[in-house]
């Protein structure tokens, strides 16, 4: 049986933003087990160049991925909404092991089942190296930045 993840398309704007807060807030614990009960069981993704399939490989995928993203902080907008997809832009920061810091701009397509569970996700990514001194980004988005754009660069 299939629990629905509210909120449910088909997105209106506030729902659809609702969404993508979520899954900004969920990414940001850094918890794989938790970050994947957002996709279905077959959800299919690209990541970069990465083609997966299944929550137990999203599992995998996502806890390497924060072995080696120290202090991972991730913002999210919403782009664009249509009946059951949304398109979003982010950017989020992170040191590696070598201590070099990083800014990853990317924008993502999602799709998503009747129940709100993610069907879909295919993630454009760009990483540009950063100094310390030019992070923006530290920890998740305090409640009254909700709904803020990103800058461009």
């Amino acid at each position: 049986m299939t629990t629905d993840r509210p909120p449910l398309p088909p997105f209106t704007r506030e729902t659809a933003a609702r969404k993508v807060q979520a899954a900004e807030d969920a990414w940001n614990t850094r918890d794989p087990h938790r970050v994947a009960l957002a996709y279905s069981e077959d959800s299919v993704w690209r990541n970069r160049d990465t083609f997966l399939t299944g929550r137990d490989r999203i599992v995998e995928f996502l806890t390497a991925k924060w072995a080696r993203e120290r202090e991972y902080a991730l913002r999210k907008d919403l782009w664009a909404f249509d009946g059951n997809r949304i398109a979003v832009r982010f950017q989020y920061e992170c040191r590696d092991l070598d201590g070099q810091w990083w800014r990853s701009y990317g924008n993502e397509m999602w799709e998503f089942d009747e129940h709100g569970l993610m069907t879909r996700r295919e993630a454009s990514i760009d990483d540009v190296p950063i100094e310390e001194t030019e992070r923006r980004i530290r920890g998740p988005r305090p409640a009254a930045e909700h709904g803020r754009s990103l800058p461009v660069r």
